[in-house]
């Protein structure tokens, strides 16, 4: 039986698809077959699969090797396979989570992003399987960045063709509430750097941004003694980034040219 993939509403690139039996492993035909919706529609929606999370794993397993998830808040995890990001809101016991970090980091993911953009290794595709879902609400958006980049002027896809962006986890979390990292969690997850542009396997053109972005690299890093940076006024912007500035002393002394009068 070949795949049937529907459109629904104004959004052609999120297919619903039917005609996979996820009761029996997926094979090579079918798989290919998925893979080809894929590349056509970003996102694939199948409905009432019956997977459990070995059998999750085991699909999972046939698009490459898997992302195993970090520890960020102890050891003991509510899911026994390493392979399986919680993106519940259960503590390890199952139980609903309580105010606390975890709760506040869980947060960050009402914002756009891209799964694992703060890693310097890419995510490709990530499958997200419902186990328990709420009568109403916590669904789950998309936004085609392919789309986003077509409908860019030309002029703009010329001035952003070699830009990179820093990547970091934290700043997403910290938009959402999360109290500032700790020392442990900035090593943990340091930032990660990627060209804003990118070009996918199809040919097509993309924008890899999302809220884990910080900004686009152009800052001066601030390399020793003696570094010096000049600045027109009157075409730029500029300020200073967060330090920690009750540890380290930063000492910059700066002249300023007046214009010429009229």
């Amino acid at each position: 039986m070949r795949l049937t993939c529907t459109t629904a509403g104004p959004a052609p690139f999120v297919a619903e698809v039917a005609g996979v039996d996820f009761s029996h492993p997926v094979d090579a035909t079918t798989f290919a077959e998925i893979r080809a919706a894929l590349d056509r529609y970003a996102v694939c929606v199948f409905r009432n699969t019956g997977l459990d999370d070995a059998r999750h794993i085991a699909f999972s397993r046939l698009f490459g090797t898997l992302e195993r998830a970090p520890s960020l808040f102890g050891s003991k995890r509510r899911c026994a396979h390493p392979e399986l990001f919680d993106a519940s809101n259960l503590d390890a016991n199952g139980a609903i989570l309580g105010e606390g970090r975890r709760r506040l980091y869980n947060k960050g993911n009402a914002l756009w992003h891209t799964d694992s953009s703060f890693n310097p290794h890419r995510a490709s595709y990530s499958l997200l399987l419902a186990h328990e879902v709420p009568p109403a609400g916590a669904d789950t958006e998309f936004a085609d960045m392919r789309a986003a980049y077509r409908a860019l002027p030309r002029s703009m896809r010329e001035k952003i063709e070699d830009l990179v962006c820093e990547h970091w986890l934290w700043h997403s979390r910290m938009l959402a509430g999360y109290p500032p990292p700790t020392e442990a969690e900035r090593a943990a997850k340091p930032p990660a750097y990627h060209k804003l542009v990118q070009t996918l396997a199809s040919g097509e053109r993309t924008l890899y941004l999302a809220r884990h972005a910080t900004g686009v690299v152009r800052a001066v890093r601030w390399h020793q003694p003696g570094d010096l940076v000049i600045w027109d006024n009157r075409c730029t912007m500029h300020r200073a980034t967060p330090f920690e500035d009750t540890v380290y002393r930063r000492d910059m002394r700066r002249t300023t040219v007046l214009e010429p009068l009229p």
